[in-house]
């Protein structure tokens, strides 16, 4: 890998907010190592390569421990400091009672939460014996909303929240800043996946990945502590659920996200 750019390490960069977050890092001249455990990885790569930049792909399931140390193990093998590492990999999923089994609700926890705090846990102590990097944990406007037939994904992501904001502060003094990211509904694959396509949620208007990423991007290079991308409508809802008690939300958020909802 070439040394005169700076690297990127970014998860869950296949497609979706991930990819368009690829593609800041890339306009912005750093070579990237990106992860995730689908085939369109490969697309992905090849679509971010060009003017002499390195991009290393690296196909492995991030819900795994063995995954993330693969992942681990390319990042060293490159021999190069993390500049910026975008943790992003993530998964949704309706848990409606027993809709869902236990293996799809533990799957949710071990990539959104778990292979977050592993991921840190093994690349962060070189960035702060360094004093110098950038870490973005995205997270979701869910992370403020108790979410009825999505309970586990909105806590995983209401983790990485409480995460990123403490990660930050006992880093204030290392030169790492750390950015949490919370992105409204999205146009991703994120709802189809999830089996939201027949909820309000998912049949609602969504903001462009493209633009989100943009603003992740550079709330993380300014060292902000968080940013709420997308519509004025999400602001509007974070802003909201700091006044509003959990019932309330809760009741309020079911009405977007049970299932059948889209037809009513």
């Amino acid at each position: 890998m070439s040394t005169a750019r700076q690297l990127a390490v970014l998860t869950g960069a296949s497609s979706g907010i991930g990819l368009a977050l690829a593609r800041e890092f890339a306009e912005h001249d750093f070579d990237l190592i990106i992860a995730a455990e689908d085939a369109e990885l490969d697309t992905a790569g090849l679509s971010l390569s060009g003017q002499n930049r390195h991009v290393q792909m690296v196909r492995t399931d991030l819900a795994t421990p063995r995954g993330v140390e693969e992942l681990v193990s390319r990042v060293s093998t490159a021999g190069r400091p993390v500049d910026a590492l975008v943790i992003n990999a993530g998964v949704g999923g309706a848990f409606a009672g027993s809709d869902t089994s236990l293996a799809e609700q533990l799957n949710v926890v071990d990539l959104n939460v778990r292979s977050s705090v592993h991921l840190a846990k093994r690349l962060l102590p070189a960035m702060v014996a360094r004093r110098g990097g950038r870490v973005l944990f995205t997270s979701s406007i869910a992370a403020v909303l108790p979410g009825p037939f999505q309970a586990v994904y909105n806590a995983s992501k209401a983790f990485l929240l409480s995460f990123s904001e403490a990660l930050r502060e006992e880093l204030r003094d290392t030169g790492v800043t750390v950015t949490a990211l919370l992105p409204g509904p999205t146009d991703t694959e994120f709802f189809t996946r999830a089996g939201l396509d027949d909820t309000k949620l998912g049949a609602g208007e969504k903001d462009d990945p493209t633009e989100v990423a943009k603003q992740g991007y550079a709330a993380m290079m300014a060292g902000e502590h968080r940013v709420v991308a997308g519509s004025t409508s999400n602001k509007a809802q974070v802003a909201t659920a700091n006044m509003v008690p959990d019932p309330v939300l809760a009741a309020q958020h079911r009405r977007q996200s049970e299932p059948g909802s889209a037809s009513e």
